[in-house]
């Protein structure tokens, strides 16, 4: 990651004695001979290589053998294994982790936002059928604390690590005037790859077909601004609230920082094991309004809610908010993070493959004759 701040010259004092003097907003002040720096207007670049330097540990651990070259150069290298494809298809993804942002900063906690970061864009990726490579990351400060911008990237890179992608590069900008000190904003954009023959989506999916759901961990990274407003605003809590229902002593600001879940390893290996038509991957929108994104226009998907029981955040919210039915739909995950259509015949073998590698998964409904639309049957299990 070559997280460095803009590079600037400090302005020079001059040669005692010299005819020519730099210029400054104080010239012709008997006694003031200082010229106005960097840090003057709040920008510090040793911050930022302070910064550089208390990630590089980090950063290297998310290496693959494609990496060229070390860090802090313009651009980040990797060599492409064109040998190993008959036609490769570049992806591409980018994204941000939206208000969740303001929570870690009222918590001062920054060290799962990366994580979040890097699933919003990696797991957009793995929904094509695409291996993620790498990601580029780019952190806006209203003052670069290097001890802050070392936790935000240390999450950066364990999420690259638990997708199995190199994080090539980014930057960190000071921007003093435009955000207060303790603001930051995050983004990354990733590149994946995948054979051209073997790209997923609504073309693959046939008529009876099994949707398969992946659980979340959580919110994950969507719908934060109504989180905020219902509980914080409106509803008047506290983020060191222990909520009984989330069990362990654990409290409000504990769940709504629950880290994304990163499914894209899940998800390879799931192409490899079985015949996989496509990936939804639920975010912003909602179960509905994502998985209408991979369905042909002559079926439908048939979603039995009354096969899984949403986290108690769910519940919580809605109460507080007297949230409708739909809306809560159009704008959570509702416990399900990742849907996988595949061949009837592969079902049971998804299903066992994804729980032995820890993903709690089951079959949700199945595709059936219709116009492309998704349909939200029964009810969900509650209590």
């Amino acid at each position: 990651m070559t997280h460095v701040s803009e590079r600037s010259s400090a302005g020079s004092n001059g040669a005692e004695g010299g005819d020519r003097q730099p210029w400054s907003a104080g010239a012709g002040r008997p006694g003031r001979k200082r010229t106005v720096t960097y840090a003057d207007a709040g920008v510090s670049i040793h911050a930022g290589e302070r910064a550089v330097e208390l990630l590089k540990s980090k950063v290297k651990k998310t290496t693959r053998p494609e990496v060229m070259g070390d860090l802090g150069g313009f651009a980040g290298l990797f060599k492409l294994n064109t040998q190993k494809y008959k036609s490769p298809i570049l992806a591409s993804s980018t994204d941000g982790v939206g208000t969740k942002l303001v929570i870690a900063q009222q918590l001062d906690i920054h060290d799962t936002i990366g994580i979040d970061l890097v699933a919003m864009v990696v797991d957009d990726l793995v929904a094509c059928g695409a291996e993620p490579l790498f990601l580029l990351d780019y952190i806006a400060c209203g003052e670069v604390v290097p001890d802050k911008v070392a936790e935000i990237g240390a999450g950066i890179a364990d999420g690259c690590r638990y997708a199995g992608c190199a994080l090539l590069g980014g930057e960190t900008a000071e921007h003093p005037g435009v955000l207060r000190p303790d603001e930051y904003d995050v983004s990354a954009t990733g590149v994946g790859v995948v054979e051209e023959s073997e790209i997923l989506g609504a073309h693959r999916v046939e008529i009876g077909d099994a949707v398969i759901a992946m659980r979340s961990s959580g919110l994950h990274s969507n719908g934060y601004s109504l989180v905020r407003h219902v509980l914080l605003g409106a509803g008047r809590m506290r983020l060191d609230t222990v909520v009984e229902d989330f069990g362990r002593q654990r409290t409000l600001g504990e769940e709504l920082l629950t880290p994304t879940k990163i499914y894209a390893k899940d998800c390879l290996g799931l192409i490899e094991e079985t015949d996989v038509r496509a990936f939804s991957h639920v975010t912003g929108g909602g179960i509905p309004g994502n998985l209408v994104r991979i369905l042909p226009e002559h079926v439908d998907a048939v979603v039995d809610r009354s096969s899984w029981r949403p986290q108690s955040i769910f519940d919580l919210i809605q109460a507080k908010g007297r949230i409708e039915d739909t809306e809560m739909e159009a704008t959570f995950n509702m416990g399900v993070g990742m849907f996988a259509i595949v061949s009837s015949d592969d079902a049971d073998r998804a299903m066992a493959y994804l729980t032995g590698r820890g993903v709690e998964a089951w079959q949700v409904g199945e595709v059936i004759e219709g116009s492309g639309q998704v349909q939200m049957m029964g009810q969900y299990t509650r209590g």
